[in-house]
């Protein structure tokens, strides 16, 4: 069995801003997977889904970014599963819009949600980078990754999270090269190939508190 988290913050305030993109992605596999019905559980909203013939629980913490790890480590201890099989699906500044790259461990860029479960569950668990670019000054990222995503964004965020739901029999089966191969592919097929076309380049920088 795996747990599958999206971060984000809860509410409708909050639903279209590009902070929230993990959410998004739980939507889409949620969508894609023979599933239960979404509900209240682990400080959280939580789900069970199918994906081909593997388990796997869905979990949107509702703690607010900052405390997503207490969801997160109570959803662990429940269901008994090892960290290096819970998969976090976060937003990335430091990726072009509509990359991806798979990692585990390492720093956690200043994010808050990635730095609470790190506290509170360890930090050796594989992160889904999910690319935003950056707004390109560093005093605007707060308002950028808290704003939603604009009209013209909403194509590559869509065909991204489809193609994630998509691929992920290849992701919980460790293939993490042929997942994001696959997603790129699938990207570059529905037109949303390079950071040109998707219109924000990235820039390195970390996520502030």
């Amino acid at each position: 069995m795996h747990l599958l988290v999206g971060l984000g913050n809860p509410g409708p305030r909050y639903a279209g801003n590009r902070h929230n993109i993990g959410f998004m992605a739980l939507d889409a596999l949620h969508r894609r997977w023979r599933r239960l019905p979404w509900r209240a559980r682990f400080q959280g909203e939580a789900s069970e889904i199918t994906i081909g013939t593997d388990r796997a629980i869905l979990l949107k913490p509702t703690t607010f970014m900052n405390e997503s790890g207490r969801a997160v480590g109570e959803a662990m201890r429940f269901y008994k599963i090892p960290l290096d099989r819970v998969l976090v699906f976060h937003d990335e500044l430091d990726l072009p819009p509509g990359k991806l790259r798979v990692k585990t461990g390492g720093g956690n860029a200043g994010h808050n949600g990635l730095r609470s479960i790190t506290a509170h569950c360890g930090n050796e668990y594989p992160r889904l980078r999910l690319g935003i670019g950056h707004p390109g000054d560093k005093a605007l990222v707060h308002a950028y990754v808290l704003n939603d995503f604009a009209k013209a964004e909403e194509g590559w965020v869509d065909s991204l999270c489809r193609a994630m739901a998509e691929e992920a029999p290849r992701l919980l089966a460790g293939d993490a090269a042929g997942f994001q191969s696959k997603v790129h592919l699938a990207m570059e097929a529905a037109g949303h190939g390079s950071p040109e076309t998707l219109g924000r380049p990235a820039k390195k920088t970390g996520l502030p508190d």
